[in-house]
Order: C-alpha cells, then structure tokens, then sequence
C-alpha cells in the first residue's frame, strides 16, 4: 500500500524539522513537501497533490486560514489539518469554516499525530472525543448568538437527525452512534448523509460547526 503523502505548512523551520522527523518514523507516512507560509502551500499543493496538508495558521504573506479556504476553493478533495496553540481559538473557527477537516494542538504527541493524519486521509473528520466538548464550547463562546434553527435551514432537522447530529458533534463515530441509538450502522450512514445535505455542509467537522452556530447543540 501506497504511503500516506504529506505536506507541512509552518513558517518556523524548527517546527517543519521537527514535524518532519516524528512522521518519517511511520512506515505509512510521507513527507513530500514543506512550505513556509499559505502562499508556497498552495504551491506546492497544486504541484504535487499530497494526501494531507498539516496547516499552521499564523504566517507571513498568506495565513493558514486563507490559504486552507483557497485550497479547498480549487481543489475540494484537499484535506487540511490546522495545527495550532490554544490561544488560536478564533482562528481555529474560521480555519474550520474555510473547509478543514480538523485541527490539533501543537503538543500533540507523534502517535496522535500519526492516527490523525490516517483518520483524515481516509475521510474521516478530526472531532475527537477528548477535545471535542471543550473546543466546541470555546466556538459557541466565540459564534455569533444563533437564530432558531427553523428560521436559517430550507428543510429541518428530524428530532432523530438532531440527535445523531449531536453524538456527531460529540466525537461519535458511525458505529458508536449506532450502538448507543440501537440502529444499524448503515442507517446511521444514511441519516448523517441527509444531515450533511440539510446543513449544507460537506462534512462532519463543519456539521458540528453548523449545528452549534443553529443552536442546535444547546442542551449539551
């Protein structure tokens, strides 16, 4: 099986050096490319198509932010980690709504970043449950205050969808959600299809996103 194909994007050479050699420990993982700032990203992305773009956001010429939005503009399959500090909250939001799949602290471990960039490469969204309650609570701190849901979604949420929707955003997977609701897991696939539809949204990191601006996650 083929590696995984990386790229990093930070402007600290230190911070490339080093994300660099924790990868290059995983016989699956690849670093192609390094790009100083979201313009050299784009770049690069647009050369050699990698699998997983590991994001920072605060950069010269280009930040993270903008540059995961273009990506993500021109090229909808790109897939994008943000890596940031905590103290980065808002632009971890908008790095979200700009189209990535997740994000990470900075001290994050060489293991969980390795599992990362596999969940992310095969198409999952980066919500774990460890951090997920806690980042979720920080975005609806910082979200402008929501209008009922009924008054911003052309076709509502089933009182079974908001509640799929809500393990979603919990860090659920399909067959977690599956479990605890008593359902098949291919009915849950189904539901959360039609979630994603109804949101418009293309997955499940800004489902969540959505679903907190909506107010539909206020009962957690």
């Amino acid at each position: 099986m083929a590696p995984i194909r990386i790229l990093i994007v930070d402007d600290q050479r230190l911070m490339r050096e080093g994300l660099r050699t924790l990868l290059e420990l995983e016989n699956d993982l690849e670093v192609v490319a390094e790009a100083e700032d979201g313009q050299a990203a784009l770049e690069q992305y647009e050369a050699l198509r990698p699998d997983v773009v590991l994001m920072d956001i605060r950069m010269p010429r280009l930040d993270g932010v903008e540059a995961t939005r273009r990506l993500r503009g021109r090229w909808p399959q790109a897939r994008v980690i943000i890596l940031t500090t905590f103290d980065d909250d808002a632009y971890v939001f908008d790095g979200l709504r700009a189209g990535a799949l997740g994000y990470l602290l900075k001290d994050v471990s060489g293991r969980e970043l390795a599992d990362a960039i596999r969940k992310v490469a095969a198409g999952g969204a980066l919500i774990e449950p460890s951090v997920a309650r806690k980042v979720l609570a920080e975005f609806a701190r910082l979200a402008e205050p929501a209008r009922p849901a009924a008054e911003q979604l052309p076709e509502p949420l089933s009182e079974r969808e908001v509640e799929i929707l809500r393990l979603l955003a919990s860090g659920a997977s399909n067959r977690q959600i599956a479990s605890q609701l008593f359902l098949a897991e291919g009915t849950v696939k189904n539901y959360i299809s039609a979630i994603l539809d109804k949101l418009g949204v293309q997955d499940r990191t800004q489902a969540a996103l959505r679903a907190r601006e909506l107010g539909l996650l206020a009962s957690d």
